[in-house]
């Protein structure tokens, strides 16, 4: 692939529609231009400031906090010591996840805002990422073009604002997957010695891979999406790329491997995963459609560089996939699409790459076409982007339920979960619950090194319920079919022995009150 020359000013850095290089235009002698800099700057700047400025808008959302998010803020408050703990036990898989959120926590205090802001910040540098290797692959419009189709694409603005881990996942196979591209460009135009200083590089590529998986050890999908980019590189000619490349890879699994062993024991924990839908198949089938119609899509140095769009982006997207779709077959449900979000970088260089042939093949100044496609694209998903930043985005809001129980409790009442993980209510927001008796709870969940802690026996809280004249109940507003012994005695108690006077629902949270009968 040709090294990129500096351009003298950013109509010249870009191409024009028919895919030639315009020539750049001289500087004044007296004055140093900084246009080359700026030039290039824009490709990867402007991408990130429309992911930055996306997930900034409405991050707070309306001061709600759903189960999972609730889940990152108890746990990130507890201490080192006590995470570790946790982790022996429980969510191994999100034990890096948790230290980072515990050290912002530290920094910056708790809040809904803070809890999002490095989901925020990852999905800009994902933006940026991919934003500059589209500009290696295929030019630094597809590449402008890619960066703003990630910023766009709804499933990342979702994730851009939830406080877990998958958008750091995402970021980090950016960076990986930007950092290879530019391994690939080293191969096949610099020296030996060149590619020899390129070891720290490589380097560079393995760090940011064992970190992504020590994250989410899903993010491993993303080698054999690689793998493959190497090996069309290799039938290209690429020879000195998959010796490096192969040695990474093999201590970035080497790395991860104790994860994934300790995370196998726990493997209970994603139990409650449905088996794949038809409805996700024809999604993932549609995407991959999409792409390739524009892996075809014609755009410079077209068949001249050993990477390319294609064989980039097309892997990316349809192994991290097809890979857990199988999984998910063979084995057990395992597929969410949160658990492969980073595959819409594959998805958003290809598309650029469309775009962006799309914008230069019409008799209109580029980024004026650009730009409009930007914002009609933003205005067509404005109800989409204005739901995904409301309570009622997520299965519920945790912090409401405990404004409810709030003003519906009574110093003195008793408290129930139902099921115990609503707990989480009071794990939250503590102020709530001042003056309550929570009758189930035998050990605290930082004591017991467990998510919602240790409930007593059913005889336990059989005889704590029967010795208060009213109880509040923080439940589902759709509860399960089956539960548990201790979650069906509670259920029983209150049938038997009370009667209910009172049902708030919230955002997927219900908070019920029921009074002894005399």
């Amino acid at each position: 692939m040709p090294a990129e020359a500096a351009p003298a000013t950013l109509a010249a850095a870009l191409p024009t529609r028919r895919g030639i290089t315009t020539a750049p235009a001289p500087a004044p002698a007296s004055v140093p231009s900084s246009a080359p800099v700026l030039a290039r700057l824009a490709v990867p700047v402007l991408p990130a400031l429309l992911a930055l400025a996306l997930g900034l808008w409405g991050i707070r959302r309306g001061d709600s906090l759903w189960r999972d998010e609730a889940v990152t803020w108890q746990v990130g408050r507890r201490s080192v010591a006590e995470i570790w703990d946790l982790l022996g036990q429980v969510d191994v898989v999100h034990g890096l996840y948790y230290v980072l959120m515990h050290g912002v926590f530290e920094l910056f205090g708790v809040g809904p805002a803070v809890l999002r802001m490095p989901s925020v910040l990852a999905v800009a540098a994902a933006a940026a990422a991919t934003a500059a290797a589209g500009r290696r692959l295929a030019g630094p419009w597809a590449g402008l073009a890619a960066g703003l189709v990630l910023a766009l694409i709804p499933n990342i603005q979702h994730y851009a604002q939830e406080g877990r881990a998958y958008a750091l996942v995402t970021a980090g196979a950016a960076v990986a997957t930007w950092l290879l591209v530019s391994a690939a460009d080293t191969s096949e135009n610099g020296a030996a010695a060149v590619r020899r200083r390129r070891w720290p590089h490589w380097a560079g590529y393995g760090a940011v891979m064992l970190t992504t998986a020590l994250l989410n050890w899903f993010a491993l999908f993303v080698l054999p999406a690689h793998a493959v980019t190497v090996l069309v590189a290799r039938r290209r000619g690429a020879r000195p790329l998959l010796a490096p490349w192969s040695v990474s890879a093999a201590l970035v699994l080497a790395g991860a491997l104790p994860l994934i062993l300790a995370s196998r024991a726990q493997s209970g924990q994603v139990s409650w995963i449905k088996p794949v839908a038809v409805s996700t198949l024809l999604g993932v089938a549609a995407l991959l459609l999409v792409a390739l119609v524009c892996a075809r899509v014609p755009y410079p140095g077209r068949g001249r560089a050993i990477v390319s769009p294609a064989s980039v982006g097309l892997p990316l997207l349809a192994v991290p996939q097809g890979g857990l779709l199988l999984a998910s077959v063979l084995v057990e449900p395992l597929y969410l699409d949160r658990y492969v979000l980073y595959t819409n970088l594959g998805f958003a260089l290809l598309l650029g790459v469309g775009v962006a042939a799309a914008v230069q093949a019409l008799p209109v100044r580029t980024w004026v076409l650009l730009a409009g496609v930007t914002a009609t694209a933003f205005v067509a998903l404005l109800p989409v982007e204005t739901g995904l930043r409301t309570p009622k985005s997520r299965a519920d809001d945790v912090l409401r339920a405990a404004d409810r129980v709030a003003v519906t409790a009574r110093t003195g009442d008793g408290v129930l979960f139902i099921p115990a993980a609503r707990r989480d209510t009071a794990l939250v927001a503590p102020t709530a619950f001042t003056g309550l008796d929570d009758l189930a709870l035998a050990e605290s969940p930082a004591a017991s090194g467990t998510i919602k802690g240790v409930e007593g026996s059913a005889e336990h809280i059989r005889t704590a319920m029967l010795a208060k004249s009213r109880i509040v109940v923080v439940t589902d507003t759709r509860r399960a079919a089956s539960a548990p012994v201790r979650e069906t005695e509670k259920l029983r108690v209150l049938g038997r022995h009370f009667e209910r006077t009172g049902r708030t629902d919230t955002v997927g949270r219900r908070i019920e009150v029921y009074e002894k009968v005399r």
